[in-house]
This record gives structure tokens, sequence and C-alpha cells, in this order.
């Protein structure tokens, strides 16, 4: 167990939740946390990665939402306790068990690269930010890791498995990484709130009232599940959310531009750096993946958003003219244009688009790697999988999409956005191909 002694109080104003208190003994390993060096360097990777190009308001770090998911994680533990007294008293979220909660809650995006997801993406061969983030974690030479171990050897291993929703417990696992988890709750609320989206909003007070445990066979742990009717509203308006930020924000054209031309930036660069050409700034992390290897741990950290644009701001003076003219248009914010090639099943028509795009490039003298791409966004809203169930008060149990209209016509559907993008000099010769 993560020993206590005596919490050291922290009380922070957040523009989404208001007043976050970290007081109790229980809350304690939160604020030693916020110390360590790997938790402080989410504070310079932006939540959003580029998205600030079309939304300027998207400013706010991955720092400020762990510190929501942590709070968020503090509500949830509050209902959970709220409902606990019929389970036995090892399947309840004990104070020791709390903790572990806060932590992971706290250290979920610990792995997470430059510019929100698009490192990991864009990087050959580059880990998941998952793997990263139980590696720092597991890892002796963290402050992370000191911090949880310092009375607990075991810590470090509950909270690496819990970080990704791996408990014995299921219910405190689905509330770090699940279908409503503490994650998914900040960050709808705050990117919301930062681009002035007003869709992405939802009752969250509502949602975590609503949260019951799902009725097993006595002897297994619970999960999470829906407390009756009366929180079917609160889950349908969180899941539309996502659905509405998804199409608003996180497919945005700008901001989907921008990310193919930094992982255009990044794949010159490697390509450079394999073929034994030295660029006005190395980054190590770069070195080791142009050599075929993983980052080591050190070089991983290292990487963050400040790192990485200040790099790009050398390449501009690159001898190389594709990894220059890429740098010095991102950074004048010259985006990449878009045609829409909508949500078609097959893919002969994107792949036309794209080869009709790429045919031009060439001719136009246009390196077609790096200046032509097809972009394929999509996501599942709501899979239901595994199968969330209302609970009603005789006890009976239904899946959430065979009582809600909404959600039984949205389960399985995929939101896809299909686009070729290409640098603004093709844009005319582009649209004139394809409608030819």
């Amino acid at each position: 167990m993560i020993a206590s002694g005596d919490p050291k109080r922290m009380i922070l104003r957040d523009p989404v939740h208001g007043l976050v208190a970290f007081e109790t003994a229980e809350d304690a390993i939160v604020p030693r946390l916020l110390g360590a060096a790997e938790v402080q360097r989410l504070r310079r990777i932006r939540q959003l990665g580029l998205t600030s190009l079309a939304f300027p308001g998207a400013e706010h770090t991955r720092f400020a939402h762990a510190v929501g998911a942590a709070h968020v994680m503090q509500r949830f533990l509050a209902r959970l306790r709220q409902i606990h007294d019929p389970l036995p008293l090892e399947q309840r979220a004990t104070p020791e068990r709390g903790r572990d909660a806060l932590a992971a809650a706290l250290l979920h995006d610990l792995g997470h690269g430059p510019l929100s997801h698009l490192f990991e993406t864009a990087l050959p061969g580059s880990r998941r930010h998952e793997r990263w983030t139980r590696e720092i974690i597991l890892d002796p030479s963290t402050d992370v890791h000191r911090i949880l171990a310092a009375e607990d050897t075991a810590a470090p291993a509950r909270i690496a498995d819990l970080a990704v929703g791996k408990c014995e417990l299921p219910y405190l696992g689905d509330a770090v990484s699940g279908v409503f988890d503490v994650d998914r709750c900040d960050y709808l609320l705050r990117d919301a709130l930062s681009t002035g989206v007003v869709y992405g909003d939802f009752d969250l007070p509502w949602l975590v009232r609503s949260l019951r445990f799902a009725p097993l066979p006595l002897g297994q742990a619970p999960g999470l599940a829906i407390d009756g009717m009366k929180g079917i509203t609160a889950i349908e308006s969180f899941l539309l959310a996502r659905l509405f930020m998804f199409q608003q924000v996180y497919f945005h054209k700008s901001t989907r531009a921008a990310e193919l031309m930094i992982g255009a930036i990044l794949r010159r660069a490697v390509a450079l750096l394999q073929d034994g050409t030295r660029l006005p700034k190395m980054i190590p992390a770069l070195v080791a993946a142009a050599r075929g290897d993983t980052p080591s741990l050190g070089e991983y950290i290292a990487l963050d958003d400040i790192v990485l644009l200040s790099a790009m701001r050398d390449w501009e003076e690159a001898s190389c003219p594709t990894l220059s003219g890429l740098c010095r248009r991102l950074r004048a914010r010259e985006l990449w244009k878009t045609v829409e090639l909508g949500n078609v099943e097959s893919a002969a028509e994107p792949e036309h688009a794209l080869a009709v795009g790429r045919d031009l490039a060439r001719r136009a003298g246009l390196d077609p790697d790096a200046f032509v791409g097809l972009d394929l966004a999509t996501d599942v809203p709501f899979s239901d999988k595994p199968a969330l169930e209302v609970v009603f008060p005789d006890g009976k149990t239904r899946h959430l999409a065979d009582v809600s209209f909404l959600l039984g016509n949205l389960r399985g559907q995929r939101l896809t956005r299909t686009r070729l993008i290409f640098a603004p000099e093709l844009r005319e010769p582009i649209r004139k191909a394809l409608a030819a």
C-alpha cells in the first residue's frame, strides 16, 4: 500500500470543474505525483496537438487534462462508495484502491508524444503511447516510479495495469478506461470549452449519479452499469457529445491537413537521417528511429511540443528543399487544401483520387509522397462492446442499446471522413481532374 503520511493539501482553480481540491490522505498521492518530472512534461504537450490552427483557443495541455481526470475520479469514487455497501469488503473501493485509481487517472496519458496522437502514427516503428505510459511507470529511474514505490514496491505494477483499464475490480478498470471513463468525461468537456464548440457539453454530475454496479453472481466483482431509465439521457448526451466533437473538432479539415504535413516532415527527416544527412537540429529519438531502433526511455521523455517545433524551425534551413519548404509552410500556416471524397464503402474512389493527385504533383515537380496524401478519419462512437447494462429497480437488466432508441440506431455505426489533402498550388488542377 502507498503510505499516506500527512496529506499534502492542494487546491486548484480549473476552468472546467471549478475548484479542484486534493486534501485527504487518499488524495495525497496526486500532489506528490504532480511534482514528478514526467508529469510536468505534460505541461509541454498540448492536448489537441495542432487543433489550435483551426480553433485558436485549443492551447490547453495534457497536464491540465490529467488533473481534470484525477478530479473526475474523485467524483466516481464518491459515487461508488455511496452504493458499495452490498459488496463484500474485498470488492469495495478501499482508501488504498482509491489511491491507486487516482494515480492511474492522473498518469493515464503519461506516455503521449509531441502534438497529441500524431507522433505515434507519424514516426516509423513508434510504440503506442499506452506502452510508453507503462514503461515510464515501471522504470525505476523515473520520478513517478520512485514516488509510487516509496513505501509500496508493488504499487507501480498495479497502477501501470490500472492506467490501461486492467484491475481485479472491473468497475475500477472501467472507470479508468471504459465506455464512459474519467478520461473521456474530462477531455470532452475540456476540449469543448477550449474550442468553443458547445456540442461537446454534457451533464457530468447526472452521469456520475447514474452509475451503479452491474449485478453478477456472488463472489464475482462487478463492472459499471446504468441505474435505470433515469440515467439514459445522461449517457445519450455523453455519447452524442463525443460523436459531435469528432465531427466538429477532431476530424476538422485544417487539423487533419496540418497533421498530414507534420507526418510528411517527420518521414522526410527520418529518410534524410537514414541517407546520412545531418539535419540543422538533431533529435536523438528521430536518430534512433532512422537506425531502426526504438528510442530509449530517456530519449522519448525528452520529446515534447517545444522540442519538436523548435527542431522544425531549424529545419527550415535544411539543405533538402522539401523538408525546409514543408517546415516553412507549417509555421506560416500555409496548410494543405482538401477535397471531400465522402463516405465510401469501396476504396476505389479514394485510391483513384490519390493516384490523380500524385500524378499532378509529379508533373508540377513536387514530391508526391510529401505534397499529396489520403486522409481516412474514422471512429465508432458507440460499439456497445462489451454491452453496457441498464439495471432496473426490480433487478432486471437490459443492454443500453436495447433501451435507448438513439443508441440503438447509433450502435456499431462508423463515422468516416475521407479526404484528399494536397499542397495549395495543386488545388485547381486536382479539382478539375476529379470533376472530369
